[in-house]
């Protein structure tokens, strides 16, 4: 009999739904042999977002949504032996791995073994200048000029497989590469050898199938009239089989909304692929140049014939530095001239605030394909429109001078021009983030089981 091993994805960013974990428990427990559930719900944004709320508040940090997403399947995990993998820890993992003790204090369960996996951060004083150092000119001009907030480099599945091996009922972690949440369970499940390419691409390509959630399954598929998927309001999310040959199978729980096609899965496959034949993690450089993609019907599609290549020499890391302000404020003009009394607004606020580079968004006339100024293909004397949004921002490193935007945009209720209203406004603060390749061997990765 082929031994399979099953992994469902029950996130794909920060700010998911939270509603759709226990779906996919209730099938993974349907069937024998092992399986794992994932959770992926950090970005490069969500990232710097949770290292600025650790700076607030040092218990934070982590996934927001960590309790919702839990508390729903937390016992039925456990006790079905089903390991949950996430890298919900965000920026404060061991916060993370309290709260989830809590969780399972609370609904009754003995004391779970957690695993935390450490080494993606990267802001210790004595690697500074090692980072300095790969950097580029430019950006090392920038970077010894900054305040360094935070540093956090891409690792791999080892330690993953290893805190499974370990006994590890939930592994919690950072800035781990998206799908080596996927191949850190299938490495601990069929023991391969960390040089098996072929087996490391196919797993590799397994968790990048399931790592943004709902995608593979219709959700961001979706073209109304073009490519119609059923029941968006209660999208399943994926599942993956997968088999000692490498074969994968992406299919979701029966009943829920959805689609798994070859077209959906094909969408995904190729999703933040530089070059299909050489994709970059730190496990491997997969390769789907040869991959075959087969319906099978039923919402199950295989994918097999996927290669490896050894892995790069060198890490991804983002380094998050002190980005000032950021201010943000919109008003709303609406019927007759709308666009018009928008732009005339628009050039107040640039008369008014000629010392700061500002971006400026007519919402509701294509701002998305305009440039920065506010100059674009929307401005055509054919067109008209019966509500637009005027959305201002900037940047800045002075706090006064960036609320500045906020004020001016407010003071529009009444200085003109006719009609404005529902104006909000945003201050908060920013980080800048420089990308950068780290070599390998800088890095020190370990997991250890938590004591909580």
């Amino acid at each position: 009999m082929t031994d399979i091993y099953r992994i469902a994805c029950a996130a794909g960013f920060s700010g998911d739904r939270t509603d759709v974990a226990k779906p996919l428990v209730d099938e993974l427990l349907k069937h024998g042999g092992s399986k794992c559930l994932i959770f992926e719900s950090l970005a490069e944004r969500t990232l710097a977002l949770a290292q600025l709320e650790r700076r607030q508040n040092s218990e934070l940090g982590y996934e927001p949504l960590l309790s919702e997403m839990l508390e729903p399947v937390l016992v039925d995990c456990i006790k079905g032996c089903i390991p949950i993998i996430g890298n919900f820890g965000a920026a404060n993992p061991e916060s993370a791995a309290r709260l989830i003790t809590s969780i399972a204090k609370q609904k009754g369960l003995p004391d779970i073994r957690i695993a935390i996996v450490r080494g993606d951060d990267i802001s210790a004083l004595e690697l500074r200048k090692k980072i300095e150092n790969v950097l580029t000119p430019e950006d090392q001009k920038i970077f010894a000029h900054s305040e360094l907030i935070s540093a956090n480099v891409y690792i791999g599945a080892k330690e993953i497989a290893d805190a499974l091996l370990a006994g590890a009922q939930v592994v919690v972690t950072g800035r781990v590469s998206d799908p080596s949440l996927a191949v850190g369970p299938l490495m601990a499940h069929f023991k391969k050898d960390w040089n098996d390419w072929n087996f490391l691409g196919a797993a590799t390509m397994a968790g990048h199938l399931l790592e943004c959630g709902a995608q593979v399954t219709g959700g961001y598929f979706a073209d109304p009239g073009i490519k119609e998927v059923p029941g968006l309001a209660a999208i399943g999310f994926p599942i993956v089989e997968f088999d000692a040959n490498g074969d994968i199978t992406v299919t979701k729980p029966p009943g829920t909304g959805g689609l798994v096609s070859r077209m959906t899965v094909t969408e995904q496959l190729l999703y933040e692929l530089h070059d299909p034949a050489q994709y970059l993690t730190p496990d491997v450089v997969a390769d789907i140049s040869q991959a075959k993609i087969v319906d099978l019907g039923g919402d199950r599609v295989m994918v097999n014939g996927v290669k490896g290549h050894p892995r790069p020499a060198t890490l991804k890391a983002n380094l998050c530095i002190n980005g000032g302000w950021l201010a943000e404020a919109e008003i709303s003009y609406a019927g007759f001239n709308a666009l018009e009394r928008a732009q005339l607004a628009a050039q107040i606020i640039k008369e008014r605030l000629s010392d700061l580079n500002l971006r400026i968004d007519f919402i509701g006339s294509s701002s998305v394909f305009a440039s920065d100024t506010g100059e674009g293909p929307q401005f055509k004397s054919t067109l008209s429109f019966e509500d637009i949004r005027l959305r201002i921002a900037t940047a800045h490193q002075d706090r006064i001078q960036a609320q500045k935007v906020c004020k001016e945009v407010t003071a529009l209720y009444t200085c003109g021009p006719a009609g404005g209203g529902g104006v909000r406004t945003s201050l908060k603060p920013r980080l800048n983030t420089i990308s950068c390749l780290i070599p390998r061997e800088l890095m020190n990765t370990s997991f250890e089981i938590f004591e909580g």
